[in-house]
């Protein structure tokens, strides 16, 4: 699944008249790159959700000609964020194995069939690309896995549970491979973050393990400054 429904607020006037999506990096757009990567990592479906402008995204996808089947899941009203984004999407997954869930602003070089093949070897309920960079907001993971959050720009730590042993403090990168049994789990509802109901279950003894991809080119298209960066980063590539 593409989470592609945000406005890209922070990226106007840009995305006052294209889809953040649909923003060029090098010669391709962010949709694009993320799509094809999916798909050589072996999937044979794509679930985008879409809020701003859906049949212009819609109809960018058709015109890729990726290969596979893809699925919209529409946001009418409001985006609904990574957890409610999932969740209203719910019924559109095969569940035949753990999938991949992929923010639509990011363009990487991380080996998604290491992140699906380590989620499989262990059994957790999620495992999320995390590296060591820069950021105010941390995810704390132990020995049991994911056990809490820590926003630093607000002086907030939020412990799902009591830590075992170490604790790191390790940046989201923005994909996930999870477990299809996480859709029955869910339990909030409208618009939240997909880490609300990992912290809810992680309390609850599920495991949500990390996978540290630091090293890897990783790239979020968040604001002008950061889109200039990544132009540049791709016209040298």
């Amino acid at each position: 699944m593409i989470l592609a429904a945000g406005r890209g607020t922070r990226l106007a006037p840009l995305t006052d008249h294209t889809p953040k999506p649909l923003i060029d990096v090098g010669g391709r757009t962010l949709l694009d790159r993320v799509a094809r990567r999916l798909v050589d990592a072996g999937a044979d479906r794509l679930i985008v959700n879409v809020h701003d402008q859906p049949e212009r995204i819609a109809g960018h996808l058709e015109a890729l000609d990726l290969g596979v089947e893809i699925a919209l899941s529409r946001e009418a009203e409001e985006p609904l964020e990574t957890g409610g984004g999932v969740l209203h999407a719910a019924h559109l997954f095969r569940r035949a194995g753990p999938f991949l869930l992929h923010n639509a602003d990011i363009i990487t070089e991380i080996d998604l069939r290491a992140l699906l093949a380590a989620q499989r070897e262990s059994g957790a309920l999620a495992t999320l690309a995390v590296h060591e960079r820069e950021t105010s907001r941390f995810l704390l993971f132990d020995a049991g896995g994911l056990m809490g959050r820590e926003d630093v720009a607000g002086n907030v730590v939020e412990r799902a549970r009591e830590p075992r042993g170490e604790v790191r403090r390790l940046a989201f990168a923005g994909i996930h491979a999870i477990d299809p049994r996480f859709l029955d789990l869910v339990k909030e509802r409208g618009v939240f973050s997909i880490l609300d109901p990992y912290l809810r279950l992680a309390a609850a003894g599920e495991r949500i393990f990390p996978l540290d991809v630091t090293g890897s080119l990783w790239l979020e298209i968040g604001t002008h400054e950061r889109l200039a960066a990544a132009r540049r980063a791709m016209d040298s590539a």
